[in-house]
């Protein structure tokens, strides 16, 4: 059941995995750019789908698993102190 409480802490979980996203995603794909030791023009593709795919995966995965805890703690803590 969707409740107020719920909703409030989704939005504010879902805020913490972008806000994670944006932070952590440039730190990691700098790291695999320092690696990238491929030569050629068809390793360096290669090497853009797989970053490309790993910030996508990251994205979704943040905003999934923290929206779904942001809408159960804000049930939990949040929605006794609205009455719910």
């Amino acid at each position: 059941m969707l409740s107020l409480a719920g909703f409030l802490g989704a939005i504010a979980g879902t805020a913490l995995g972008a806000i994670n996203y944006v932070m952590m995603v440039p730190l990691i794909e700098q790291r695999l750019r320092a690696l990238d030791k491929w030569e050629t023009a068809a390793e360096r593709e290669t090497l853009e789908a797989k970053i490309s795919l790993m910030r996508r995966l990251i994205l979704s995965i943040e905003v999934l698993t923290l929206g779904a805890l942001g809408y159960w703690l804000g049930q939990k803590f949040l929605g006794p102190l609205l009455g719910e």
